[in-house]
């Protein structure tokens, strides 16, 4: 996994509002190999799912978005609409959190996909569209007699296969997976899980996956990236991340999940700052117990501890 397929370099998202510019990303340096699964975790807020529009481009308007964001070399920020949409589903695609409200109620199974596959060739038959749809569907397990079904007449977890499938009905690069098992139980989310690891497999498709559930990243990414008030503040390997973390968040984070062992409950204190006025220096440093003088006032750098283990704390060298 060397090729790099997209990178973003200082990456700023400023939603405009009456109150001022909301810094729902603010700085984010990261790239993403061919054929790999990154997480992006962090708590509600943190500027996870902005990431993941921005990447896609689906910001609303008067979006201040600044920085570099290149898919394989090209410049998704200087590229005309028409053309982005273009990009949508050929080369970049997203599955959304909630599959029902994204599914037109009033749509069958194949007439979402004719449209999805009409958007980008005109000249695609209903014969070949539904094809397509009956292959891709039937690769995540929904039988071809159902296209002809509406969205309400499935449950939760197939409404997400289906999510899936018209995401990757047109082979993407890279697809951008948010929150996608939030909705789900845990016996379907596994199923989920496994479809996005055989598409990865079977496409050398990157994923981009989007979560508060550290347990899933564990589980099915390469690397982490853990996002802290519109920044990312720790990036490195699921297993530098996960047994060796840096960031004091990161442990924060870690120590907070439970598991059958569990007998002590642990939290983070405080909460996250607003994105209207975060505070100055280290943006964690109010719930940081470690924090002292330079982190009130210093911004600390992405500093790579370990060989592709980077984190953003003045005193990181402590925890190593």
């Amino acid at each position: 996994m060397t090729e790099t397929i997209l990178e973003a370099q200082d990456l700023r998202v400023h939603y405009q509002t009456k109150r001022g510019p909301v810094k729902a990303v603010d700085g984010v340096t990261m790239d993403l190999r061919l054929g790999e699964t990154v997480g992006v975790v962090g708590e509600t807020g943190c500027g996870k799912s902005t990431l993941g529009k921005a990447i896609l481009g689906l910001l609303p308007p008067r979006t201040d978005v600044t920085g570099s964001l290149r898919l394989r070399g090209r410049d998704l920020l200087a590229i005309p609409p028409d053309e982005y949409r273009k990009l949508r589903g050929e080369e970049l695609a997203l599955i959304f959190q909630d599959p029902m409200t994204r599914l037109d109620p009033l749509m069958t199974v194949r007439k979402h996909f004719l449209e999805t596959l009409r958007a980008h060739n005109r000249g695609i038959s209903r014969e070949e569209a539904a094809r397509r749809a009956a292959e891709v569907l039937l690769s995540l397990g929904i039988p071809e007699n159902r296209l002809d079904y509406y969205p309400h007449e499935f449950s939760g977890g197939m409404r997400q296969r289906i999510m899936i499938a018209m995401a990757i009905v047109l082979r993407p690069r890279l697809l951008v997976a948010d929150e996608p098992t939030t909705s789900l139980d845990v016996i379907v989310e596994s199923q989920i899980l496994e479809i996005l690891r055989d598409l990865r497999r079977a496409y050398s498709m990157t994923v981009l996956l989007i979560t508060h559930n550290l347990g899933i990243v564990a589980e099915v990414c390469d690397r982490a990236a853990v996002m802290y008030a519109g920044k990312i503040v720790e990036l490195g390997s699921v297993d530098d991340v996960f047994r060796r973390p840096i960031h004091p968040y990161t442990q924060g984070l870690l120590a907070s999940t439970i598991s059958v062992d569990t007998k002590v409950l642990h939290s983070i204190d405080g909460l996250p700052p607003s994105l209207l006025q975060p505070p100055a220096g280290c943006r964690f440093h109010p719930r940081c117990e470690h924090a002292r003088d330079v982190c009130r006032s210093e911004d600390p750098p992405m500093v790579e501890f370990r060989p592709g283990h980077f984190a953003a704390c003045h005193f990181g060298r402590d925890f190593l």
